[in-house]
């Protein structure tokens, strides 16, 4: 009998050790993306109407291949301005599994554009979602099957609140921006996170800064590049920063390449179809010490953009 009470005590304590490491894990860290620089409207809601168009992203993420449980993380995000006004709406979903955690978020945003000069504007945005995290235990490998403590699935669900702005410059023509800066705080709403419905020990959402900057540069009539910047910071984990650069031609088609700071160089390429199609893919070459046991991340990128009434359909290519 002691023996039997003993086990269940230890099986708790497992379970809320499990817990508690998930919470300050999934706390630390929303999804990073080494196409940032497409995927620009999931790190900046502010993005949102600075384009003359509609754009629908999708990006899928499978990192460290060769790991067991890797990181595997998909993304959905939709943006564009409201035709006669200054004013953009988006949104974005996204999921992030690993092993038997998994964090799903969904989040909306409105912004705000002010001309400060004739070929500058400012966007200010908020936006506001919910953010889902879990554990299924009945993912983890027992020793002792009969920890029926271990073997439960916890979730739970917490609101979302983030701000931002935007900072960019107007081309000559239509379309994307010639220089942009932007800065995005998310999770402004340090929520609790009882995944264990215990009043002990709980984690809370990490509030982040996301800071983004870039500009395009126009070599010849063929040949542009553009230069751009991450910085990722959330406390108490170190600041992550990524630095790269797209070199672009006619257009259409672009060759990138980026380094994050201690941990990977990502090699990209990309081409848009038809005006309204954009395909991407980044390969992530690990730098850190994982590089003994990943072979490397592979990421997809697809956007498709629609047209708003009197505007050019004008990708981020161009």
């Amino acid at each position: 009998m002691k023996n039997e009470k003993l086990k269940i005590v230890v099986s708790l304590f497992i379970l809320q050790f499990l817990i508690c490491n998930l919470q300050s894990a999934i706390a630390q860290q929303l999804p990073t993306f080494s196409q940032y620089m497409l995927n620009d409207y999931f790190q900046n809601p502010a993005v949102a109407g600075s384009r003359n168009y509609f754009e629908a992203v999708s990006i899928n993420r499978l990192q460290w291949v060769g790991i067991t449980d890797a990181p595997r993380t998909y993304c959905f995000s939709m943006d564009g301005s409201i035709p006669k006004t200054n004013m953009g709406v988006g949104g974005y979903i996204y999921s992030d599994i690993s092993g038997p955690t998994r964090r799903t978020g969904a989040s909306g945003s409105y912004s705000y554009h002010i001309k400060l000069q004739e070929k500058i504007k400012l966007s200010l945005s908020i936006s506001a979602g919910v953010e889902q995290f879990a554990i299924d235990g009945s993912k983890l490998t027992l020793n002792d099957p009969t920890d029926y403590a271990l073997n439960l699935y916890h979730s739970v669900i917490v609101p979302d609140l983030g701000t931002s702005f935007y900072l960019y410059g107007l081309p000559k023509e239509n379309g994307a921006s010639s220089w942009w800066f932007g800065g995005y705080v998310p999770q402004l709403f340090q929520a609790k996170l009882n995944l264990d419905q215990t009043p002990v020990q709980t984690g809370t959402l990490a509030t982040h800064l996301f800071i983004t900057g870039g500009y395009k540069l126009f070599l010849t009539d063929e040949f542009a590049v553009e230069p751009s910047f991450l910085v990722q910071d959330v406390s108490p984990t170190p600041v992550q920063v990524d630095i790269g650069a797209r070199v672009i031609y006619i257009k259409k088609a672009w060759l990138a390449v980026t380094y994050r700071l201690q941990d990977a160089i990502s090699f990209m390429t990309g081409y848009i179809y038809k005006d309204n199609l954009s395909f991407g893919y980044a390969y992530d070459l690990t730098t850190s010490s994982l590089k003994r046991y990943a072979n490397g991340t592979h990421e997809l990128y697809i956007a498709l953009h629609f047209k708003t009434a009197g505007a050019k359909v004008a990708p981020k290519a161009q």
